[in-house]
């Protein structure tokens, strides 16, 4: 199995704060995650100032009465950046950032230079903002929070789009040339090298009973694609789960305390049960093996004490006829296996066989 790329998903949950979106890095890192990921966005590009708060904002940003005035204390200054970047170099652990704006978007790609660009569930229907990010020509990953498939799909056909054409192209973007881009060989083969997508329940925290695992299996058939999860529900049992069932990438939440007032503290993991959960997707990774079903060094020393042989049931003379009655299936293994016994029905014995003795192999 591939190993799993864990993002310890910081967020915004940084409050603002340099020192605290440093402290997070350093929990990241200690966790064992892959990457750590932040937001970047300009505040005023993103919404208009009477945008309504979602509903669990409601209970977890009081302090703040409209979503504007709630989002713009969480940006994340661009000079940050470069210092934060570094500073995971440092640490060994991948810097990333998801970009809500094409502004955003330009800084990452072009100044920081980003090898992976993340686009969240509320921009699969943007397509504007997704042909930007396929022409920047990096991998992407793409969560599909509150979409079917046919979301999806009308998303990866404008990537295809992107990914094949540039800006000199004089192609004008439209469904039916996204939709041939999508279908030809060369974007399906550039999608299958470049694009994750993630399965997500857009709540926070998300229902157990709304998760839909099963969508990963689904997702992967259907777009033949791999397919990670990125995951809002308390807890680290689902995302354990969704190792289990192949999801490539985990996304997760975390923070220093879930007390802390902000949009996204309290649906997500404190510092011991973000290092939980990524030792335990390691041991998931471990279990799963290379999925061919053979024996493995550890169970094939217990193989003779397990199975059985054919044994004399009773004392068997040279040239003696094997029979159901003298001819018996007893432990250890070491012997014929039981698989022949109906083979040495009605031959006569080439050799002289005690009680309880294993049967030679008579072919």
């Amino acid at each position: 199995m591939k190993k799993v790329f864990v993002i310890a998903e910081a967020g915004v949950n940084h409050n603002g704060d340099f020192i605290l979106a440093k402290e997070l890095i350093d929990i990241a890192a200690s966790s064992g995650a892959d990457a750590i990921k932040f937001q970047t966005f300009v505040t005023k590009m993103v919404m208009t100032r009477s945008a309504a708060k979602a509903k669990y904002q409601l209970n977890t940003t009081k302090d703040s009465k409209t979503q504007y005035e709630m989002v713009k204390k969480l940006e994340l200054p661009f000079k940050w950046h470069y210092d934060l970047l570094d500073y995971c170099k440092t640490k060994n652990i991948k810097f990333l950032s998801t970009a809500f704006d094409k502004y955003s978007l330009d800084f990452l790609a072009d100044e920081i230079l980003l090898d992976i660009l993340k686009i969240p569930s509320g921009e699969i229907t943007n397509g504007p903002f997704l042909l930007e990010c396929a022409l920047k020509k990096r991998n992407i990953i793409l969560s599909t929070g509150m979409s079917t498939i046919a979301d999806i799909e009308k998303a990866l056909s404008i990537i295809a789009f992107g990914f094949i054409y540039d800006n000199k192209s004089r192609i004008e973007p439209s469904e039916e040339v996204f939709l041939k881009a999508y279908n030809s060989s060369k974007g399906k083969s550039l999608l299958k090298e470049r694009v994750t997508l993630l399965h997500c329940t857009t709540q926070y925290p998300a229902p157990i009973s709304e998760v839909n695992l099963n969508a990963i299996g689904e997702m992967r058939n259907f777009f033949n694609l791999d397919i990670g999860y990125s995951d809002h529900t308390n807890g680290i049992l689902i995302p354990i789960a969704a190792v289990a069932i192949g999801a490539s990438i985990i996304e997760k939440h975390f923070t220093i305390d879930k007390d802390m007032i902000g949009p996204d503290h309290k649906a997500s993991l404190e510092p011991q049960e973000l290092k939980d959960m990524v030792k335990s997707i390691r041991l998931i990774e471990k279990s799963m093996g290379d999925g061919e079903k053979n024996p493995v060094p550890s169970e094939m020393v217990n193989m003779d004490a397990a199975r059985r042989s054919i044994v004399a049931l009773k004392e068997i003379n040279s040239g003696e006829m094997f029979t159901s009655d003298n001819l018996g299936i007893k432990r250890p293994g070491s012997g014929v296996s039981p698989m022949l016994y109906w083979k040495y029905l009605g031959k006569k014995s080439r050799n002289r066989y005690m009680v309880d003795e294993l049967i030679k192999n008579e072919e």
